[in-house]
């Protein structure tokens, strides 16, 4: 019977189509670039990766340096729970390093004491053997444990990175259907990847160097206090105008990379549409590489531009940092001569001054570039961790009920479904009931609702409003995912894995290296696939992508048998095709719509079709007609033709350009007698 609830406009003629929206539009712009750095992907320079890019630069000493406790505790908490005992071994050898620094650097400064002291020759080389045997059992051990220090490092930064990635993959791979449509969600998803894994990865070695500098300038520090007190109050006048050239160095560098990094992706736009293999036929047959070469060479000259004006700027604060750390030096060793020409200073406690000295200069301009770096990434990496902490939030309802493994009635009571971001609720009030053993069709124009009701159905999204059911079963008390293992849907655009044919069939069933011969054959048999298939070298084996070596390309219409014979190899107790046959050729069309409306496993799943070719739907058992969110009709193929409404419209409407000759009121009369096409 047909739907009471709504009818179609009776008195418009069914051949009527609508008008188009009139639309005007004023004349281009002569340029799309606005001075002479500007270009079309102008737009890229603040993208969604660029968020932190030069952070470092405009962050003051103190609050990077008040930061610096947390950003190491977040990634020791990260490397403890990664693995405990490398990271315990990892900052024990580091302590020792730097023990073994400061206990070396004291058994130099005692050398020197003795080579310097009176007497003969022989006597003072003697008197320092046993201080140099100690340096050189100091520098031997401290080559040991900077060897632990990398063996550790090299075992616990791969583990963090892959921890985090597998965590970071599992979420957003689980995180709801909804959740991945947003836009903002997608930004976050690709800047966590591509920044924060990166520099999860480099953060470890770089809080490990930080800290073999800052243990090296404490050591030093202490052996400059035991020499003489008042140096450690001249120590500062050598060492902050390093740091503090260091620090300018550093901010140019972020400040530059920050130009560069924009620059460096508006330039990859154009190499990637150069080498890219689906832009090549239509880049060769427009001409166009002159054009995108053009873009290419002039942004590239800006890039060498700022590399030469880094350059420079490198060179001339390294320059002043010199100059001023030079004089704050001459002030320490002027410092040192008055010292030791009053007597206050031996001679040896002031050359090993000047070797503390010397290496305070290293350990400083050390710490604070890679401060500089470790405040910068450690962003980043917290950027990723607030991240996976989100999308724990968005997961998918578990209720820890499966859904049935066989189901002989679903329905739908009163649903609605709005998009998060809209006003409009893309399915509103809509109640049916579908039954093993039927095929039912969803029909209506673009936006009317008839995908989003098949997502619903598939437990892709939760109704807003009303309640779908399973058997008597809410599917809002289901695990989420139980539901959508036992529905098989087949989309327009199916994805093309590029793997081989044999798992493009069987990653239906979430596996890519195992299968079932004799359903994957059914499967790709009732499909149309078989044929696919067969003609390719290596039949199951062919891997589907020419990006790979030996691969092989197939057509749309090919890819989507192959699509269908997956979701037919899942053999799911709901089957939903929506527009699967679209790029396929008529032939092909019509075996697959026999395979499916006829198939030997019908008998035992609710099959849902959605198309917008009415013909292949005649033979379905029931038609929903959608529209703006609602079903306006519904009933059989005959019943919606006797009803001479929206569907017998729209039925009359194609099946005219078949029948050029025939009038339509002869064809809407003769189809809907005959209830066929």
């Amino acid at each position: 019977m047909s739907d009471p609830l709504s009818s179609g406009p009776a008195d418009e003629a069914p051949s009527a189509v609508p008008r188009p929206r009139e639309h005007t539009l004023d004349l281009p712009p002569s340029s799309l670039a606005t001075d002479n750095d500007g270009d079309i992907t102008d737009d890229l320079k603040e993208a969604y990766w660029s968020v932190y890019d030069g952070a470092a630069a405009s962050a003051t000493v103190g609050q990077i340096l008040g930061r610096l406790p947390r950003i190491v505790g977040q990634v020791g908490r990260l490397a403890w729970s990664t693995d405990r005992w490398a990271t315990v071994r990892l900052i024990v050898m580091q302590l020792a390093s730097a023990a073994m620094l400061a206990f070396g650097l004291m058994a130099t400064v005692g050398v020197v004491q003795h080579v310097v002291a009176d007497g003969p020759t022989a006597d003072r080389l003697w008197a320092a053997a046993p201080q140099l045997v100690v340096v050189v059992v100091m520098l031997s051990a401290r080559a040991l444990l900077e060897y632990g220090v990398s063996v550790a490092q090299a075992r616990l930064t791969p583990k963090i990175r892959t921890a985090l990635e597998r965590e970071f993959l599992e979420l957003t791979a689980h995180v709801r259907l909804e959740v991945v449509d947003n836009a903002d969600w997608h930004d976050e998803a690709y800047r966590a990847r591509d920044r924060g894994l990166f520099y999860a990865r480099q953060i470890v070695g770089q809080i490990i160097t930080l800290a073999s500098s800052l243990l090296g300038l404490v050591g030093t520090a202490g052996v400059i206090t035991l020499l003489h007190p008042v140096l450690i109050a001249l120590l500062p006048l050598s060492v902050l105008p390093v740091g503090a050239a260091a620090i300018s160095a550093a901010r140019a560098r972020f400040h530059s990379f920050k130009r560069w990094n924009a620059l460096q992706r508006r330039v990859n736009v154009f190499s990637w549409l150069l080498l890219d293999r689906d832009s090549a036929a239509e880049l060769r047959s427009d001409t166009a590489q002159r054009a995108l070469l053009a873009e290419h060479h002039r942004i590239s000259e800006h890039i060498a531009a700022e590399d030469t004006r880094l350059g420079l700027s490198s060179a001339r604060l390294s320059l002043i940092g010199r100059a001023v750390g030079g004089i704050g030096s001459g002030i320490t060793y002027a410092a040192l001569f008055a010292m030791l020409l009053n007597g206050w200073l031996p001679l040896a406690a002031g050359a090993g001054a000047v070797l503390a000295i010397q290496n305070s200069h290293a350990s400083m301009t050390t710490a604070v570039q890679v401060a500089h770096l470790v405040y910068e990434h450690a962003m980043w990496v917290d950027d990723l961790l607030r991240f996976q902490e989100k999308c724990r939030k968005l997961l998918p309802r578990r209720t820890g009920v499966r859904a049935p493994a066989t189901v002989k009635e679903i329905q739908l009571r009163d649903v609605s479904y709005t998009y998060p971001g809209s006003d409009t609720p893309a399915l509103d009030g809509v109640s049916m009931t579908l039954r093993t053993g039927t095929t039912v069709a969803f029909v209506g124009v673009n936006g009317s609702g008839k995908s989003t009701a098949s997502r619903l159905i598939a437990g892709l999204h939760d109704p807003s409003k009303g309640s779908i059911v399973w058997d008597g079963l809410d599917l809002m008390d289901m695990d989420s995912e139980s539901v959508q293992s036992r529905v098989a849907t087949v989309l327009q655009d199916p994805v093309h894995f590029p793997f081989p044919a044999l798992a493009n069939i069987t990653i239906s069933r979430g596996t890519l290296t195992e299968a079932d011969p004799q359903q994957a054959l059914a499967a790709a048999r009732a499909s149309g696939a078989e044929p696919v298939i067969a003609s390719l070298p290596g039949t199951w084996r062919a891997v589907l992508s020419k990006r790979f070596r030996d691969g092989q390309e197939l057509s749309a219409g090919q890819w989507a048998k192959v699509a269908v014979g997956r979701g037919l190899y899942k053999e799911a107790p709901v089957l939903l095709l929506d527009e699967p046959t679209a790029s396929m050729d008529a032939k092909a069309e019509h075996a697959v719509y026999q395979a499916v409306l006829r198939g030997e496993h019908r008998a035992d799943r609710i099959t849902v079709l959605i198309s917008h070719r009415l013909a292949s739907v005649v033979e379905c058992h029931m038609i929903y007609v959608f529209d703006q969110g609602r079903i306006i009709e519904s009933g059989t193929h005959r019943e919606l033709m006797k009803l001479g409404s929206e569907y017998a419209s729209m039925f009359a409407l194609q099946a005219a350009g078949y029948l050029d000759s025939a009038p339509e009121a002869d064809v809407r009369d003769g189809a809907g007698a005959g209830g066929g096409t």
